[in-house]
């Protein structure tokens, strides 16, 4: 492959990786690429997303999550309408089980109303009921702004307008090597060597791995934790109206096991969240021995692991437990059934862990000398990616220079 020198080059054509490519290409004269190891776009945590357009609920007021999320999400349902992207503003119920969730049912309520969800409300037992008529819970939060909608199409759309604006996009193309010259960067790829001016690092699982590529030190680790799903049969469908969730536990970043409805029909319930012994690794036989290496000489892993052993016992014996699995859906849905649900398919969370054993529950970006890394960008990143773009355009044009069409 010939060298080219590129004005920027974006490594990884993830749902952030593409819109942030999309946000640089609407607004600056430039030429840029988007460098993916596999052989087609969102191939990873896009592509293994369940489809929920997240409200804001949960984060904390002025965190970089709620920011983007309750701005992202107002301009995600604005490019599905403008591309007639299906989806659906269907909203969703938390729902409490026991008098202890309450105070963080509490909670969650405040930091909506902090966040600006106009309409959520709480939710007597039977107001619960008339939303979703076979959840048991003994107090409730409606939340109006919640949606659905299946982010591989949005990807594509995404992909669709960046190539039309004259981006470029080369799948199939793994950076291996990275070589800073005096006003140029070249980066060494298994398809040949690929120049640019400056660089957007949104490798997602590998984030970290390509920082340090980089010569930059990101400061955490990059943990991949796996969410394993079941779905709903078809005759038990009608057991789940929209979208159901628990309460969660708020010492982490995980939602905890919920139900889904899809866009393009059929209900998921899930995930879990179990320790992966590779950074792609969606099944219980994937095991790499480097990425096992990296986080088990970790010390923030083993804080992590300290701290939290409990929960990764529960975890992951729910994992190998059908019959467990279906307990904790049965919290929410009493009457469903080991029959009712069959295994689906699994996502792999790319989960920040600083070296105190903190799991990172924001967004984080690193800015260098005509770099910058996106090294947290978990869940609500699919809702919030237009809103990540344009923060990371912004920062592109301060940090390179770019100039504005």
């Amino acid at each position: 492959m010939k060298s080219s020198t590129y004005d920027v080059a974006i490594i990884g054509a993830g749902i952030v990786g593409l819109a942030t490519a999309l946000k640089l290409v609407q607004q600056f004269k430039l030429s840029l690429v988007i460098l993916e190891a596999e052989n087609e776009v969102a191939a990873h945590q896009t592509g293994h997303n369940s489809g929920v357009i997240h409200s804001g609920l949960y984060y904390k007021p002025g965190s970089l999550k709620a920011l983007n999320c309750v701005s992202g999400r107002d301009a995600m349902y604005r490019f599905c309408e403008e591309n007639d992207i299906a989806h659906e503003r269907c909203g969703k119920v938390v729902v409490a089980t026991s008098p202890e969730e309450i105070p963080s049912l509490n909670l969650l309520e405040e930091r909506g109303r902090a966040n600006g969800l106009d309409g959520i409300r709480r939710l007597l037992v039977g107001e619960i009921r008339e939303i979703e008529p076979h959840v048991n819970g003994i107090d409730g939060l409606w939340v109006p702004q919640t949606g659905i909608v299946d982010y591989l199409d949005v990807s594509k759309a995404y992909t669709r307008k960046i190539t039309e604006l004259g981006g470029e996009i080369k799948t199939s193309t793994r950076v291996i090597g990275f070589k800073n010259n005096h006003d140029t960067i070249q980066l060494q790829t298994n398809s040949g060597d690929i120049e640019t001016r400056n660089l957007i690092n949104c490798a997602g699982l590998r984030s970290d791995k390509i920082a340090r590529l980089c010569g930059v030190n990101p400061g955490l680790q990059i943990i991949p934790f796996r969410g394993e799903y079941y779905e709903v049969v078809p005759q038990k469908e009608h057991l789940v109206k929209n979208l159901i969730y628990p309460v969660p536990d708020v010492r982490f970043p995980f939602l905890g096991v919920h139900f889904t409805r899809m866009i393009h029909g059929g209900v998921e319930a899930g995930p879990n969240a179990v320790l992966a012994f590779k950074r792609e690794g969606y099944r219980k036989s994937d095991i790499s021995i480097p990425d096992i290496a990296t986080f088990g000489t970790y010390i923030g892993f083993w804080r992590m692991a300290f701290k939290y052993w409990k929960m990764s016992i529960s975890e992951t014996y729910r994992s190998y437990s059908k019959k467990a699995f279906v307990k904790a859906l049965q919290r929410l849905i009493p009457e469903l059934q080991m029959q009712d649900v069959h295994p689906a398919g699994s996502g792999v969370r790319a989960q920040a862990l600083s070296p105190d054993g903190k799991l990172l529950d924001d967004f984080s970006i690193i800015e260098k000398t005509n770099q910058i890394h996106v090294l947290n960008a978990p869940s609500p990143a699919a809702t919030a990616s237009l809103s990540i773009g344009e923060t990371i355009a912004a920062m592109a044009e301060k940090n390179f220079r770019l100039d504005r069409i």
